[in-house]
């Protein structure tokens, strides 16, 4: 089991008990997307479900609903924190600099060792303005 999916476990019971309905209700779908992944065969590791959370984020922000806001401060604690665009800055001037010029191969790079913790259109941008 993930250390991930044990915190949304035990929020879960945390809210039931205290009869946060709304919560309590809100981390089932949660849960229930986890083990609907683990039923087709993907582990609940940290990396899984953080992208079910991902998913689940992007889908209440295009709500913009008072429900679907209320429902992403629950979904924010999980969620790594992001960095700001100063950090992107120094860590694509970085990759420029070990001789990485190609906005794909750069954004492949960042993805694969800082995915989740940055916005990728900010990351985009961030590259685009260094590279071009």
């Amino acid at each position: 089991m993930s250390n991930l999916k044990d915190r949304v476990s035990k929020d879960f019971m945390e809210a039931f008990k205290a009869r946060d309905m709304d919560k309590k209700n809100f981390l089932g779908v949660v849960k229930g997307e986890i083990q609907l992944q683990e039923g087709r065969g993907v582990d609940a590791t940290d990396e899984n479900v953080l992208k079910v959370l991902k998913k689940i984020e992007k889908s209440l922000k295009q709500t913009n609903t008072e429900e679907s806001f209320r429902e992403l401060s629950y979904i924010y604690p999980y969620m790594p924190k992001q960095m700001d665009e100063e950090e992107i800055r120094n860590i694509i001037i970085k990759y420029t600099s070990e001789g990485l010029n190609n906005i794909g191969q750069i954004m492949g790079k960042f993805n694969k060792e800082h995915g989740g913790k940055a916005d990728n259109k900010i990351v985009s941008e961030v590259v685009r303005s260094i590279v071009s």
